[in-house]
């Protein structure tokens, strides 16, 4: 039997196409990433730590906003960004051929 029958495909060298469309992908990735941690950083230190004597003033529930967001609002905008981010990927992903 020779090498030949096997049937492996071979995969030819990517070129600069590949490489610029690679890089554009990645770079609206991070880009991408950067803005929900800035989200998230600002959401769960502003909102629960420096903001929380201006939210105070406001009540959820018969409880203040600050300490609202400090307990469980932050949690539940943390799973809108993950939400946000996974549909957000799919779209980018298509944008550039790499869905499944």
């Amino acid at each position: 039997m020779s090498d030949d029958s096997l049937d492996t495909p071979e995969r030819e060298p990517a070129g600069p196409e590949t490489s610029a469309n690679e890089k554009a992908y990645w770079s609206q990735n991070i880009r991408l990433l950067w803005t929900l941690m800035t989200i998230w950083f600002v959401v769960s230190f502003g909102a629960g730590i420096l903001f929380r004597d201006f939210l105070d003033q406001f009540a959820i529930g018969g409880y203040p906003l600050g300490f609202w967001f400090a307990q469980q609002g932050a949690i539940y905008f943390f799973i809108l960004l993950i939400v946000f981010y996974s549909v957000r990927m799919k779209q980018i992903e298509r944008q550039y051929d790499l869905d499944d």
